[in-house]
């Protein structure tokens, strides 16, 4: 199980590549949250999203063949895998599922890699990549479940962590990337909780059953939260540190994006806005005199639907 050191070490490889993002400390009252709220602003980085740290750090510690690069993704671990791989030099090949936003698939275009749209949810879409890697040799770069892969991610957290003060630290649960690299980096001193929507709870049915277990994915975040099962060493590493795991739904989801851009202008996809929705919507709320945290994680949406 990776700890502290690890995601140090990640981030000292990975500083050159990724933005030292933004963080905005704000008053209680704040979105109606009754405690002082901190922000970290993961959407500003390379790619729209926090994945770039896991990305350009799996791409940095690894022997690329030539074949490139092969990941399968949601979205947002495509779009920084696409971007990690064009920075480098590296061919990339990605593949998604036909429930992937346009703009998602648009900007993995953009950035140079072969898209491919396999199936409805994540799963389908990761077998076919790995079937294509066994095929080509090319490097898989997993979203999640590659404990290389989350203490980059992981980063984040350390960078928070001195930019801000805050007891407790909310973080969106897809494949449990973010929150494995989170906890490893932070939970020895800060409360580690988890959020997600009801129609994304892999976390939440893994602890409650005491292992990763299947679940329907659905709703608004099934893009970016849409893994079906949370890898296995992240649910090690959620096991032991993460104190809590909420589940919020998609109006809660909505209006905490909509609140982000009416407060402060900051566009945030729905499992961006995931972490807030939870303490806009009631389901954490934090004790007299806490101090939470949570992170924008990403801002690949199409802005549109804040014309609504």
């Amino acid at each position: 199980m990776i700890g502290r050191p690890e995601v140090e070490a990640a981030w000292s490889r990975i500083r050159p590549y990724v933005r030292r993002t933004p963080s905005i400390e704000l008053p209680a009252g704040t979105f109606g949250v009754a405690a002082p709220l901190a922000l970290k602003l993961e959407s500003l980085q390379p790619g729209g999203s926090f994945k770039a740290r896991g990305a350009f750090h799996k791409l940095l510690a690894s022997d690329v063949p030539a074949a490139g690069i092969v990941a399968a993704s949601g979205g947002n671990h495509g779009v920084a895998a696409a971007y990690a791989a064009r920075a480098l030099g590296h061919k990339a090949e990605i593949f998604v599922p036909t429930t992937s936003s346009p703009t998602k698939v648009a900007r993995l275009k953009s950035y140079g890699a072969i898209v491919h749209q396999v199936g409805t949810v994540y799963a389908e879409a990761r077998a076919a990549s790995e079937k294509h890697a066994a095929s080509t040799g090319a490097l898989i770069v997993p979203a999640y479940e590659d404990e290389v892969v989350f203490a980059g991610a992981g980063s984040a957290a350390l960078e928070f962590a001195e930019q801000a003060k805050f007891d407790t630290l909310l973080v969106a649960v897809g494949g449990g990337g973010l929150i494995a690299g989170c906890a490893a980096a932070v939970a020895e001193t800060v409360k580690i909780v988890a959020v997600e929507t009801e129609g994304t709870p892999t976390l939440y049915e893994a602890r409650r059953a005491g292992k990763p277990v299947e679940v329907k994915i659905s709703g608004i975040a099934a893009d970016a939260l849409g893994a079906s099962r949370i890898g296995a060493p992240n649910f090690e590493v959620a096991q032991k540190w993460v104190r809590e795991a909420v589940l919020v739904d998609d109006d809660a989801v909505r209006a905490a994006q909509r609140a982000l851009w009416d407060e402060l202008r900051v566009v945030a996809e729905p499992s961006g806005a995931t972490g807030l929705a939870a303490l806009m919507a009631g389901a954490y709320k934090p004790a007299a005199g806490e101090r939470v945290a949570t992170l924008v994680c990403g801002a690949n949406t199409d802005p549109a639907f804040l014309s609504s």
